[in-house]
C-alpha cells in the first residue's frame, strides 16, 4: 500500500541541502536516519483479504514498480502476482465468492471513474464488468446467499446521481435495479438482495432513511434529522438484522455522539444498541454467517470496543496477548473459523496473523512493512488542550526518539476533509518528520469526526476562523510545555490541510515559519463552483458547514490575502484532481509571486486529488518536502538521489 498522506494523500522544489547558518543544528543523540525509501516506498503486503474458504490471502504489492494484487497460500512462500497494471496501481481488493476471482476498483490517472474490475486466478485473464465511459462505480453491496451476483452504485444515467445495478458476476450482466429519485445518497439491501432502505440528503443539509417493505411497494420515511446532526463517513444505515425487519442505524439523533440504533421496520420503534457519550461510533463487527450484531467500536484516544457476542471478546482477550497494539479482524472465512487479524501500533508496522478460532491459536503471517521492523519509531501521544475560546481539543503529539523534547523544530501536520480526524495509528509522514528531528502535531480541530456533533458543529462557518485558530492554539500548547522552539513551527496539509495551510500563512501570518501546502484550495468561491457533478446530493454538507453566501466564502480564502504571506511556501498540485482544480493552484502561486513572495510551484501529471501517481513520485515529493523544511526549520536532510530530481516538475 502506498505511503498515502493525510486522508489518502501528497510535492516539490530545488533548495540548497545546507541548513540555514541561523537554525541552529540538531543534537547527535538522534537515531541513524531513516531512509525515505524504507518509509515512503510501497507496502510489501498491503490492505490483505482472506479468501472465502480460509486457505490464502490476496494482498497489495508492487510489481515492475506499480501496485498489483498478489495471491499466496496460508503457511507457504507461493506468493505469485495475478494481475499486470503498468500505469495506475491496485488500491485494494476483494475475493470473489467462489473464491476463484479477485475484484477491485481503479479508476485511470486519478480521474475518480472507477470501474470495477475482475481477474480470474486461474486463466489471469482481467475483464472490466462495468465498461461505461465517463461512470464512477463505487459501493458494493453483497450477500452470502447470492455469490454470482452484487449489486453496484453508478453514475451512469446520470453523472450527478448514483443508481443501483444488478451484475452478474459469471456472465458480466448488467442491469439497473434501482432508479435514484434524486436525493439518495446511497441504497442498502436486505439479505436477499432487494433493495429495501435509503439514505437521504435535502437541500438544507437534513437527513431522512427511507424505507419499503418489498421492491414493488412505495417507499415512506422511517427515521429523519436535522442538518445540525453529526455527519460523518459513518452516518446512516449500517445493516439489517437477520430476518430483515429492522435496520441498525449509526446517528447522533437524541445524543451528542452518534449512536447504534436498531429500528423496527414497521412500527418505527427504536432501540439503542451502542453509545457513548463523546465519542461517535466507528464501526461494527457482524457476523457473516448469523448475521447477528457482535461488537460495536468507537476511536477514543485508541479503538474501544463494546462486545454484544461473550464469545467474541473471548478471542480479544486471547489475540490482547498475542501482540500489543489495536485489534481488528481484517477478514473472515465464509464459516467464521478462521481470521485474518490485523494488529496496529503508531511505533511498529502493522501485522497480520492467521487466527484460528477453534484452536486458539495465532500464526503470523506477514508485515506490511518488514523493513520497519529493526527501526526504532516514535511513540504517539494523545493529547487535550484548550482552544482561545475555551472548548477542548483533541490530538496527538510525536516527539523524536533519542533527544531532550524541548525547544524542538515542530511540524503541526493537518488532515485532510475536515470531516474526518487523525488517530492512534502507523503514520508515515509524522514518523519520516520525527526521525529527521522535529516533533509532529497533529491536531483534530472543530469540525472533526469522531468526538460527537457539539464538536463538528462548532466547526460550522470557521474553515478560516476558528478552526484555523485551534492549530495555532495547538502550537501555542506545544510551545507552552516546552517541546516547540517557537521560531521553528512549520505548517503542513493536504486538501483541507493545504487549505489550512494556506489559510494560516494569509490570516495568521506570523504564526508559523514556513508551509507546505498539497493540493490546497485557495479560493472557496471557486471550489464550490467547481465540484464534480456526483458531488451534487452531498454539496448541501459542504453549503451548510463551509458556508455558500459569496462575499463570506470570499472572505475565507486565502488567495484574497496572498499579500499578507510573509513566510516561505511550497505549493504542490496534482494536474488530474477532479476536486480541487490545479486552477486553484495556480491562481494562489501567481498571487504569491505578484506579490514578491516566496513560494515554490511543482505539479504532478498523471495524478488525481490526494493519490500521488507513479510510486516513483513519492520518493521526489518527499525528497523535495524535507529539503525545504531542512532549509527552514534544521530538521535533518537525506540528500536527494538520482531519481528525486523534482527541477522537472516546477512551474
Amino acid at each position: 500500500m502506498t505511503r498515502r498522506f493525510f486522508e489518502g494523500p501528497p510535492a516539490l522544489l530545488v533548495l540548497t541541502l545546507g541548513l540555514a547558518t541561523s537554525v541552529p543544528p540538531l543534537r547527535a543523540e538522534l537515531p541513524p536516519l531513516i531512509p525515505r525509501s524504507v518509509v515512503f516506498e510501497a507496502s510489501e503486503c498491503g490492505n490483505p483479504v482472506l479468501s472465502p474458504d480460509g486457505k490464502r490471502v490476496a494482498y497489495i504489492a508492487p510489481h515492475n514498480g506499480v501496485e498489483n494484487i498478489w495471491v499466496k497460500t496460508v503457511g507457504t512462500n507461493d506468493d505469485r502476482v495475478v494481475t499486470e497494471e503498468t500505469k495506475d496501481g491496485i488500491p485494494y481488493c476483494t475475493w470473489q465468492a467462489d473464491g476463484e476471482h479477485v475484484l477491485y476498483f481503479q479508476d485511470r490517472s486519478g480521474d475518480e471513474n472507477a470501474h470495477l474490475f475482475q481477474t480470474d486466478l486461474k486463466t489471469g485473464l482481467t475483464r472490466d464488468l462495468t465498461p461505461l465511459v465517463g461512470t464512477k462505480a463505487m459501493g458494493l453491496v453483497v450477500e452470502a446467499k447470492h455469490p454470482d451476483t452484487l449489486l453496484i452504485h453508478m453514475n451512469a444515467r446520470d453523472p450527478r446521481l448514483f443508481d443501483l445495478y444488478r451484475l452478474d458476476l459469471k456472465t458480466g450482466t448488467l442491469e439497473l435495479d434501482t432508479e435514484n429519485p434524486g436525493d439518495v445518497l446511497q441504497f442498502y439491501a436486505d439479505h436477499d438482495l432487494r433493495v429495501r432502505a435509503t439514505h437521504v440528503t435535502k437541500p438544507d443539509n437534513s437527513a431522512e432513511i427511507r424505507v419499503r417493505n418489498g421492491i414493488k411497494d412505495p417507499w415512506r420515511t422511517l427515521i429523519s434529522w436535522g442538518a445540525d446532526e453529526m455527519n460523518s463517513d459513518s452516518t446512516g444505515v449500517a445493516g439489517f438484522n437477520a430476518d430483515g425487519t429492522k435496520i441498525w442505524v449509526i446517528t447522533s439523533l437524541g445524543a451528542n455522539a452518534e449512536r447504534l440504533l436498531e429500528v423496527d421496520l414497521s412500527t418505527g420503534e427504536r432501540k439503542v444498541l451502542g453509545e457513548d457519550p463523546q465519542f461517535d461510533v466507528t464501526r461494527l463487527m457482524i457476523n457473516p454467517v448469523r448475521n447477528t450484531l457482535e461488537a460495536v467500536g468507537f476511536e477514543k484516544e485508541r479503538a474501544a470496543w463494546t462486545f454484544f457476542d461473550k464469545g467474541i471478546q473471548v478471542d480479544f482477550d486471547f489475540l490482547g496477548k498475542v501482540r500489543a497494539g489495536d485489534i481488528s479482524v481484517r477478514d473472515r472465512d465464509r464459516s467464521d473459523k478462521t481470521w485474518l487479524v490485523r494488529f496496529s501500533a503508531p511505533d511498529s508496522p502493522t501485522t497480520y496473523y492467521y487466527f484460528d478460532r477453534s484452536t486458539k491459536t495465532a500464526a503470523f503471517l506477514f508485515s506490511e512493512d518488514s523493513k520497519l521492523e529493526n527501526v526504532r519509531l516514535a511513540k504517539k501521544q494523545p493529547i487535550t488542550f484548550k482552544s482561545l475560546d475555551g472548548m477542548t481539543i483533541y490530538g496527538y503529539l510525536t516527539l523524536p526518539v533519542g533527544v531532550p523534547p524541548k525547544g524542538l523544530p515542530l511540524v503541526v501536520l493537518v488532515h485532510g476533509g475536515p470531516w474526518t480526524r487523525d488517530g492512534w495509528n502507523l503514520d508515515f509522514p509524522v514518523q519520516w518528520l520525527s526521525n529527521r528531528g522535529y516533533a509532529v502535531l497533529q491536531v483534530n480541530f472543530r469540525a472533526s469526526t469522531g468526538y460527537g456533533k457539539a464538536y463538528q458543529n462548532a466547526g460550522n462557518l470557521e474553515w478560516g476562523g476558528k478552526a484555523i485558530q485551534d492549530l495555532v492554539d495547538g502550537k501555542n500548547w506545544a510551545v507552552a510545555q516546552g517541546h516547540a522552539d517557537p521560531k521553528r513551527v512549520a505548517i503542513m496539509g493536504g486538501s483541507f490541510g493545504g487549505y489550512a495551510t494556506l489559510a494560516a500563512l494569509a490570516f495568521r501570518p506570523q504564526e508559523f515559519a514556513c508551509g507546505v501546502a498539497l493540493n490546497a484550495i485557495s479560493d472557496a468561491n471557486l471550489f464550490m463552483a467547481s465540484m464534480p457533478p456526483h458531488w451534487t446530493v452531498g454539496k448541501a454538507r459542504f453549503e451548510t458547514r463551509m458556508g455558500k453566501d459569496p462575499e463570506f466564502l470570499k472572505g475565507i480564502s486565502p488567495l484574497y490575502k496572498a499579500d499578507e504571506v510573509v513566510s516561505p511556501l511550497l505549493v504542490i498540485h496534482n494536474a488530474n484532481d477532479v476536486r480541487v482544480k490545479q486552477e486553484q493552484a495556480d491562481l494562489m502561486v501567481a498571487a504569491l509571486r505578484k506579490h514578491g513572495k516566496d513560494v515554490m510551484y511543482l505539479v504532478f501529471p498523471n495524478a488525481g486529488h490526494m493519490g500521488g501517481g507513479a510510486l516513483s513520485n513519492w520518493m521526489i515529493r518527499w525528497a523535495a518536502v524535507e529539503t525545504f523544511l531542512g532549509k527552514h526549520l534544521g530538521g535533518r536532510v537525506e540528500p536527494p538521489g538520482e531519481a528525486e530530481n523534482w527541477e522537472p516538475l516546477k512551474k
